[in-house]
């Protein structure tokens, strides 16, 4: 009776806690249908009447296309660049028995620690005149800044695979990237797949970085919804439909690979 209880007790709280998530997205939905006076009149409420004409300014506005394109390449990009690079550090670190390999994770742990504010003033001035500091220098920063955490998960994932492998492969004359691409890399799909859920959620997201590095056509979606942020007015209602837009993307990639999440990060943390 008593479990029947603390069950009941576990579910109502669970409940609470997912109203309290959800409540953010739903203020988010249901505010992107009203008009600028309908959000200051009834912020909770549902729409009076509801109207798509928030969507098609927020769309132009925005020059959706352009900053979706903008946003996928830099994202998709910076996500295969910091897998590429982070699984085969990992792997060298794990497999290396040495002090070295060792200082050289606590290196990669200790950076974790490091916000990116501490850097960037440093890191603009002496990057700030480079003429490649756009997209591909934007890039080059995310697989800077994204390789700590990601190495981190690689590592303890690979701790759970038995280096038998590796043996059996070298006494069939596999060399050590063969062994990693065609043995190893598979193997560790469910954490490759959180590590691009966390870096694809940061990245879409990041204004702070993209701020200090893009201009123009190069911007991305987070930087041009700032323009619905003006000095003397702020126009939450395009700013809610963009905002409605811009999660998209994130929400499907999040759907078609959320089996394997809960997997990934437990095998990365608990290993």
């Amino acid at each position: 009776m008593k479990k029947k209880k603390g069950l009941i007790i576990l579910e109502v709280i669970g409940l609470l806690l997912a109203l309290l998530w959800l409540a953010p997205f739903y203020l988010m939905i249901v505010n992107a249908f009203k008009t600028k006076k309908g959000i200051f009149s009834d912020v909770i409420g549902l729409p009076e009447e509801a109207t798509f004409e928030n969507f098609k300014e927020a769309f132009v506005d925005l020059n959706f296309m352009n900053s979706l394109f903008n946003s996928l390449l830099i994202t998709i990009i910076s996500v295969l660049i910091i897998i590429f690079f982070s699984a085969m550090a990992a792997y060298a670190l794990q497999r290396n028995s040495s002090k070295l390999s060792k200082t050289l994770l606590l290196v990669f742990v200790a950076a974790m620690l490091i916000p990116f504010q501490s850097v960037m003033i440093p890191l603009i001035s002496i990057f700030g005149n480079v003429e490649m500091l756009n997209r591909a220098g934007l890039i080059f920063m995310y697989l800077g800044f994204g390789c700590s955490l990601s190495i981190f998960l690689y590592h303890g994932s690979l701790a759970g695979i038995s280096k038998s492998l590796d043996e059996a492969a070298i006494i069939d004359g596999a060399n050590r990237l063969q062994i990693f691409w065609h043995i190893i890399f598979p193997i560790l799909k469910p954490i490759s797949i959180t590590v691009a859920i966390l870096n694809v959620i940061w990245i879409w997201n990041d204004y702070l970085l993209p701020s200090l590095v893009l201009s123009g056509e190069n911007e991305t979606i987070p930087l041009r919804m700032f323009y619905f942020f003006g000095q003397y007015t702020k126009q939450w209602h395009l700013a809610l439909a963009g905002l409605t837009l811009a999660i998209i993307p994130v929400i499907i990639f999040y759907f078609i690979s959320q089996k394997h999440i809960i997997k990934g990060v437990v095998e990365g943390a608990v290993k």
